[in-house]
């Protein structure tokens, strides 16, 4: 039986692009070994996303859901948020927002 932890969250600040992404993939590999039941990734101090972030974000959610968790990403910026829109993210992966805010983007 796999042990699982139920969530484990991950803070990205600056670019995810593709000068960043091998550094938060490895961040990434790290929290996926734990089997969480949901990994948040926090995109509050994330100041642009480029492709390879993309692919970076929805590689880790395949994984996770292959190993019977979720990711959820969180409070990306109107900015970051019209850039997952544009790729289609948002029908994929959850987003999460603090209390009192909208999604940014109309």
């Amino acid at each position: 039986m796999i042990r699982r932890v139920p969530m484990v969250e991950v803070l990205v600040r600056g670019q995810l692009d593709a000068l960043s992404a091998p550094r938060v993939h490895d961040v990434l590999e790290q929290a996926l070994l734990l089997s969480p039941e949901e990994l948040i990734i926090d995109l509050t101090d994330c100041s642009s996303i480029d492709a390879a972030g993309i692919m970076l974000l929805l590689d880790a959610h395949r994984r996770a859901v292959r190993n019977g968790g979720v990711v959820a990403l969180r409070s990306p910026s109107p900015r970051l948020s019209r850039n997952l829109k544009l790729a289609h993210v948002d029908r994929v992966l959850k987003v999460i927002w603090p209390a009192g805010a909208c999604s940014g983007t109309t």
